[in-house]
């Protein structure tokens, strides 16, 4: 072998173990992370803003959470959290970590689940009396067949629950003027209809003649005089009395035959199938929707997103009635 060649061999064989080496050396550099657990304080601290609160999330004290956001701090030569009279808050490299660090963390546990049997818990939601009575409630047996791992626990209210406060994971809401957010999912949007018990109308009848009946009036609002301006009516709807009911009770006059109430089919499909309930008109109007409120990273939690998707599901029939 020529001079030569040997010179060009070895400046392949060079090559070849320079580039060799540097591949592996690639391929096994570890990662430079904190340690976990100090990224898994910071992270319950600062979406709770309280270092007491992430102590009980994760189970450990509330000097080990203020010892790992230190370390944490001092690792990364930052400022995460500063001193309030009562409390801490985020800084603002605190806040651009944490929006960083929590959807990583998100897709580790949505990633984790796959392997686990299936998400067990307790979801507690919080909806609104009527809707819990005649539309969730006789459904809840479809869950517990599907989810028996998950304990649901249901509570009714008028009153919005302060999810801040974890009285609930989620409620569901009726909203008149539409919600205060837009990424609240809608559960229900169906259009208002004149409901009675058959016995006391038998068959539909004209908005002129249905107004001169019992209106039965919810105690927060008044839509008769909006169905009437809707039907085209001449009549002005007239109140036999001063005294309104709250939801429920209104509705249980109308089974009771004592007048014509205005409600929407997510509440009234069960009864008019048993013929307790008939509809009076086919003139309907839409003045809000029900939607689902969620608390504070409470989608983080398998039971609470299968929850979420479930309830979508059984109530996608209320989305496509365009009446």
């Amino acid at each position: 072998m020529s001079r030569y060649c040997q010179i060009r061999l070895g400046y392949f064989k060079a090559n070849f173990l320079t580039s060799h080496v540097l591949k592996r050396h690639v391929l096994t550099m570890a990662r430079s992370l904190p340690p976990l657990n100090a990224l898994r304080a910071f992270e319950a601290a600062g979406r709770h803003e309280s270092f007491s609160r992430a102590a009980n999330e994760l189970g450990v004290s509330h000097s080990a959470i203020s010892r790992h956001v230190r370390g944490l701090e001092d690792r990364l030569g930052a400022q995460l959290f500063r001193d309030l009279p009562r409390g801490v808050a985020l800084t603002q490299a605190g806040a651009r970590y944490l929006a960083a660090l929590s959807p990583a963390f998100d897709r580790i546990a949505e990633a984790s689940e796959v392997f686990t049997h299936r998400p067990a818990g307790q979801v507690s939601v919080d909806t609104e009396p009527l809707f819990a009575t005649n539309w969730l409630i006789p459904r809840l047996g479809d869950f517990n067949q599907r989810y028996p791992e998950i304990e649901l626990r249901l509570g009714a209210s008028n009153s919005l629950a302060d999810i801040a406060r974890y009285e609930a994971d989620l409620a569901i809401r009726f909203y008149h003027a539409g919600p205060p957010s837009d990424d609240l999912p809608l559960v229900s949007n169906a259009p208002l209809y004149p409901f009675a018990a058959p016995f006391l109308v038998p068959e539909p009848l004209p908005p002129s003649a249905l107004l001169k009946l019992p209106l039965l009036r919810d105690r927060y609002e008044d839509t008769w005089l909006e169905w009437a301006i809707v039907a085209g009516s001449d009549e002005t709807p007239v109140a036999q009395s001063d005294w309104r009911l709250r939801a429920t009770l209104a509705y249980a006059a109308a089974l009771a035959g004592q007048g014509v109430l205005l409600t929407s089919a997510d509440v009234t499909q069960g009864d008019v199938d048993e013929g307790r309930l008939t509809q009076c008109s086919d003139i309907g109007f839409r003045m809000g929707s029900y939607h689902l409120v969620a608390g504070e990273g409470v989608m983080r939690r398998g039971p609470v997103r299968i929850f979420r998707d479930w309830l979508l599901d059984q109530s996608a029939p209320l989305r496509s009635i365009s009446r």
